[in-house]
């Protein structure tokens, strides 16, 4: 049972993450690949802020500029010097790569007997109880303010940036902005992710990152599923389900263990699974026809 709870605490420390991809993915349409960069370096101030005895309360807004001026750089490469999404992504990914390192000044980085936020609150004795209230807390408190966002006038800006750009740039709204400040946000989340982790697990290394845009575009293809089947529309039940499927991705990861798959195959699984979800609808349309 506690190995299915850990799960479920991963997938509360992924939810941000699958928030970040939602707000780039499915809001701009941007495939954003700063996302493997910005979740390490999220993971990599907070573990050498946390050896050099720094609060997490201080860490955490550190974390998130960190993040928001990546993605902002992605942003600022996409529109002003009109690179592909895709390739500016990459190009500040492959850059963070050696910011990540030089910050960190080596390639793993634990944390032991070192304060961390889940062992500054002490809500439940339980360990995996206090942990399960703090990021519960931190997960509500997330897609309360990003759906106050998205309801907002800016926030319905940034939605018809990406429905309908050439429409929303007729009324006046300067889409390049829009698409700066979304992947910003997108990032920002993203590193809040890799803030999180690194404390639940106890160490930053320089390739925690690698293939975690899969993990995020696996939630939020879940909770696009589950929006298509039950026909939501509404803005905070769209970001409920995206947390719930970063819960179920990771719950699926930990079954596939519990049932005796090699580890060393748990990428592969997770590639496999995501293939098989992005699939589903069109082989439900092949039958159909």
């Amino acid at each position: 049972m506690d190995f299915y709870l850990t799960a479920l605490l991963q997938g509360l420390c992924f939810s941000a993450l699958a928030l970040g991809i939602y707000i780039s993915m499915k809001i701009f349409n941007i495939p954003d690949i700063t996302t493997d960069g910005s979740y390490t370096l999220g993971g990599v101030v907070t573990g050498v802020l946390l050896t050099h005895h720094q609060s997490p309360y201080i860490i955490l807004p550190a974390v998130i500029i960190a993040g928001g001026i990546a993605g902002a750089l992605t942003g600022l490469i996409h529109t002003k010097l009109k690179i592909n999404a895709l390739l500016a992504g990459i190009l500040v990914m492959t850059a963070l790569y050696s910011v990540n390192l030089t910050i960190m000044g080596r390639s793993n980085l634990p944390l032991i007997s070192v304060s961390s936020l889940f062992s500054l609150l002490n809500l439940v004795k339980d360990p995996n109880q206090n942990a399960f209230w703090i990021l519960s807390v931190f997960v509500i408190v997330i897609t309360f303010l990003i759906g106050y966002l998205l309801k907002t006038d800016f926030g319905l800006a940034m939605r018809a940036t990406g429905n309908s750009e050439s429409m929303i740039r007729a009324l006046g709204v300067n889409t390049d902005r829009m698409k700066i400040t979304g992947l910003a946000l997108a990032n920002a989340l993203t590193a809040l992710s890799g803030y999180l982790i690194v404390q639940f697990q106890g160490f930053a290394d320089i390739s925690m990152g690698i293939g975690i845009v899969i993990v995020g575009l696996g939630s939020v293809i879940i909770a696009e599923t589950l929006i298509n089947w039950f026909r939501i529309t509404k803005v905070w039940l769209s970001l409920v389900l995206v947390l719930t499927g970063a819960v179920i991705f990771q719950l699926v990861l930990a079954f596939t263990l519990a049932i005796g798959v090699d580890a060393n195959l748990l990428k592969l699984i997770t590639a496999g699974f995501v293939l098989l979800i992005v699939s589903l609808p069109r082989l439900s349309f092949l039958k159909a026809s």
